[in-house]
């Protein structure tokens, strides 16, 4: 099992397909990051070479912001837009849709599960 910043990559899959379980690389990113290291990308996690490994972890680790890194810049941005109190920011701190989406309905990924609000009974007027 080949271990790539921190992240176990599945020995069985190609190892295009197992780039992508690092957080911040795609489909994309990794063809691209297989061809610059001249690693076939049809070939299995478990038949790599330490060389092979090697030269993935360099152009990994110099071109591209990953894993931990990643997460933190992300987490910043988020930080930053709430302390400026901008609108993007507001909709971070409720908790609600940031891009513009509807919530009337929907929206129960952000909102969670419904919460049922009972009717409220008036007296009857004689």
């Amino acid at each position: 099992m080949a271990r790539i910043s921190g992240v176990d990559l599945p020995k069985d899959k190609r190892i295009e397909t197992a780039l992508t379980y690092i957080y911040g690389l795609g489909p994309v990113f990794a063809k691209r990051i297989a061809a610059e290291a001249g690693v076939s990308p049809e070939i299995r996690v478990k038949n790599l070479t330490e060389d092979e490994i090697h030269r993935l972890q360099t152009i990994i680790n110099q071109s591209y912001k990953i894993e931990g890194d990643l997460r933190r810049e992300i987490a910043q941005n988020i930080k930053r837009l709430i302390d400026i109190g901008s609108y993007r920011g507001l909709r971070h701190r409720r908790r609600l849709p940031v891009r513009g989406q509807r919530t009337r309905t929907n929206a129960r990924t952000r909102k969670g599960p419904r919460k049922t609000v009972g009717g409220k009974k008036t007296p009857d007027k004689k």
